[in-house]
């Protein structure tokens, strides 16, 4: 909505962060998205914990909201191959005065087996439809009950609930939302956020 658009405005931080990824040719979050990432944040923040982690390659707009939500304490793990765009989010968030981050620059399913399980209140997927349902399986059992989990982008603006469609990108999608919508411990909405996000509450 134009008016969200016209009452919502980014910091200087926000503003880099974004034409970084834009440079990049990345998919950024729009705004809208960005204080969903927030809001989840700060609602499933504690006192005794408000780590996160965010596996994309958009870090940089994807972790300043984040820490809008998590607060000056959160502790973020971010996970992408790419060298170049974790130096960019780096330099992003020490201008914006964020300290509590580290950079894995590895594939997510290469490395999340090797996180502590139970021990994250947030985490955020931006990643290919092929790996949706390998995201999940790796990403759950990292989250802490009463955290969650986002998948961006990650419907295909609805094709997902088109059964002719039976490409390879599409099937993946679909099965993952189906895989995630059947654990007993979750609690799941479906949003029209970018192209269609998952959120997932942990019970």
């Amino acid at each position: 909505m134009r008016y969200i658009e016209q009452t919502s405005q980014e910091d200087d931080h926000h503003l880099r962060a974004r034409k970084d990824a834009q440079e990049f040719g990345l998919v950024t979050p729009d705004v809208s998205t960005g204080q969903l990432l927030a809001l989840l944040a700060a609602s499933v923040a504690t006192e005794a914990n408000s780590s996160g982690i965010a596996a994309t390659p958009a870090a940089g707009i994807i972790g300043l909201y984040l820490v809008d939500g998590l607060g000056s304490d959160g502790h973020l793990t971010f996970i992408d191959p790419e060298h170049e765009h974790q130096n960019h989010a780096k330099e992003v968030f020490r201008a914006a005065g964020h300290s509590h981050f580290r950079f894995l620059p590895s594939r997510p399913l290469d490395v999340m087996g090797r996180l502590a399980t139970d021990s994250y209140r947030i985490v955020v997927g931006d990643v290919p439809a092929l790996d949706l349902a390998t995201f999940i399986d790796a990403a759950w059992p990292l989250i802490q009950s009463g955290g969650v989990l986002v998948l961006l982008d990650s419907l295909f603006d609805g094709l997902v609930g088109d059964p002719s469609r039976t490409d390879r990108e599409l099937v993946s999608a679909r099965e993952a939302d189906e895989k995630l919508r059947g654990f007993d411990d979750a609690l799941v909405a479906r949003l029209p956020l970018g192209s269609g996000a998952i959120v997932a509450y942990k019970r």
